[in-house]
């Protein structure tokens, strides 16, 4: 993938990937991560569907043969439940009625097994552009506004540069409204549920960013041994 494409694009998302066979999962999962994604990797229908329910990913890739309920029954009951969130279909060579339910049922666009990675980072870029989240507002705190389609931190005198990592930690203490969000769950939204990544990659970045928030007035607070918040600072 053509990175600095990407970051043009702001097509850095987050993935749930289905997939019951452990090797493609996690080689898939390798290859989006190394591009930048977080990824969460589930292997079970009626696991994923649960997990969908509350999980704020941007992009689903969901196999049709699954364990548990079928990749079109989750797919199914996601739709009727008003989730419409982008779903990539993998299906089998052989399985073209399966191909044509998954279309109809909902399914944005399917990937033919075996497939090359290529054309898998191609389509969730296009599946990325398309969904540009026109419906999130832009939200503020202090004088530092977030836009989440161009996924860009905004100043009074406009953009800031900040690594994508710490845009998505910024999000996601933002999007907590003040609340503590726990050093797993910014793991967990930076790289995927259960990514070989270590707690203290969190510390890093949250130094890095609070430097930058700094002279904006906007602080990370800690509170030991449960996460961290965003907040303006007292005057």
């Amino acid at each position: 993938m053509n990175l600095a494409l990407a970051k043009i694009w702001g097509l850095f998302v987050r993935i749930v990937m289905v997939e019951d066979n452990i090797a493609v999962a996690k080689g898939v999962a390798y290859r989006l991560r190394d591009e930048g994604h977080a990824v969460d990797l589930l292997h079970d229908g009626g696991q994923a569907l649960e997990f969908l329910r509350d999980d704020t990913a941007d992009l689903i890739i969901l196999d049709i043969k699954l364990p548990g309920l079928s990749g079109l029954e989750v797919l199914s009951s996601l739709r009727a439940r008003g989730d419409h969130r982008p779903v990539l279909m993998l299906t089998a060579q052989s399985d073209t009625p399966d191909r044509i339910a998954g279309l109809d049922a909902g399914a944005d666009d399917y990937l033919v097994k075996p497939f090359e990675m290529a054309e898998l980072s191609a389509r969730v870029r296009a599946l990325g552009r398309r969904n540009t989240t026109a419906n999130r507002a832009e939200q503020s705190i202090g004088p530092l506004r977030f836009d989440a389609n161009a996924r860009m931190i905004l100043g009074p005198d406009g953009p800031l540069t900040v690594p994508r990592r710490e845009v998505s930690l910024f999000e996601t203490l933002l999007l907590a409204n003040g609340r503590t969000v726990s050093k797993q769950g910014l793991l967990d939204h930076l790289y995927g549920t259960g990514s070989d990544v270590d707690e203290s990659v969190v510390e890093v970045y949250v130094s890095r960013l609070r430097k930058r928030l700094k002279p904006f007035g906007v602080e990370i607070t800690v509170q030991r041994s449960l996460g961290y918040a965003l907040s303006v600072a007292a005057s």
